[in-house]
């Protein structure tokens, strides 16, 4: 027998409509002066690194290119070169600041797939830890997240800092 889980307060999520390049949050290239607002951790040539202001744990990052675009088909090369670089330093950041047990990588590209900015292509990393899921989402509507994320920011931004100092030398 199938049991059902209702979850009514996901409708609102799963019928709003695409957001537009003016309200993009993945749309920071002239805006280096919202970085800490936006928490953008790095930035790079073609792509950067932000915090997801909505995470499933504490330090879920977000890498996006800089140029609007939704499909996995129109990234330049260099584009997604530079966006796995990203992922490799976000992930040594990350085992630095949080020692995480596993990470989850991916992307959800088209809103069916679970994207909830579907008009603008991006990569998630999730730091992971044993027992981090628990019933606290599934039953409260809550996730437990340990660490204030203007805090999370700022530890993580140094060890970006840090780790760009680490790549030049």
């Amino acid at each position: 027998m199938v049991k059902h889980l209702w979850a009514p307060w996901r409708m609102s999520y799963l019928q709003r409509k695409d957001e537009r390049c003016d309200d993009c949050v993945f749309c920071v290239a002239d805006k280096r002066d919202e970085d800490s607002e936006r928490l953008v951790l790095h930035r790079g040539r073609l792509a950067f690194v932000m915090m997801n202001k909505f995470p499933y744990t504490n330090g879920h990052l977000m890498i996006a290119p800089y140029r609007h675009i939704a499909d996995i088909s129109d990234i330049e090369d260099q584009e997604m070169l530079e966006m796995h670089q990203l992922l490799k330093l976000s992930r040594t950041v990350l085992e630095r600041y949080c020692k995480p047990q596993g990470f989850n990588v991916g992307m959800n590209i088209g809103r069916i797939a679970g994207a909830g900015i579907a008009d603008h292509l991006h990569l998630h990393l999730v730091p992971r830890w044993l027992g981090d899921t628990n019933f606290m989402p599934v039953f409260a509507e809550v996730r437990v997240i340990p660490q204030h994320l203007q805090e999370t920011y700022r530890l993580l931004s140094q060890f970006f800092i840090d780790s760009q100092k680490e790549n030049e030398e």
